[in-house]
């Protein structure tokens, strides 16, 4: 049985046993974070033009960010779990995606379609080479898993980056 106290368990830190390095984890823990925040950044960015959508494509283009953001929110835990597996802490609130986000807001009160579209597509464009440079860390670190994940989820920018282009044209 465990020794600790209820008050104790409460006090310790969230440690989890890993493979990796001390440096490896701190490392990498960090970068997913950042990528974390810019992942929310780009789910609210991608909501807010769904919701503020209009023009003669209102239905195509609403229906087309509505599935892009369930997409990318979908990345999020499996995001901030990897993180915990390998013995890191994520974020804790909106004021810390704030303050790592990369990506940036869009608080206008209107954005035109073609615009939204645009912003969209170099949004999940950056996101990907976030990726990738979060992948180049997983390598120097011999970190497989988190690399397989980012693999996909690469995949899953580029093909939202070409659906954006595609419907800007």
């Amino acid at each position: 049985m465990n020794d600790m106290t209820a008050k104790e368990r409460r006090l310790a830190p969230l440690g989890t046993p890993s493979e990796l390095g001390t440096d490896a984890v701190r490392d990498l823990s960090t970068s997913l974070t950042t990528l974390l925040a810019d992942t929310f950044a780009l789910y609210l960015k991608t909501k807010n033009f769904h919701w503020h959508m209009s023009g003669s494509h209102f239905r195509d283009y609403h229906l087309l960010l509505d599935e892009q953001s369930d997409q990318i929110f979908a990345m999020t835990d499996a995001m901030a779990e990897r993180i915990r597996k390998i013995g890191g802490t994520t974020l804790r609130s909106i004021g810390h995606i704030g303050r790592l986000q990369r990506l940036l807001d869009n608080d206008a009160g209107f954005v035109s379609p073609s615009a939204m579209l645009a912003e969209l597509r170099d949004d999940n464009r950056q996101l990907t080479a976030y990726m990738r440079e979060t992948h180049a860390l997983c390598d120097e670190h011999r970190d497989v898993a988190t690399a397989s994940l980012l693999e996909n989820w690469i995949d899953e920018s580029e093909r939202r980056t070409w659906f954006l282009f595609e419907t800007a044209r």
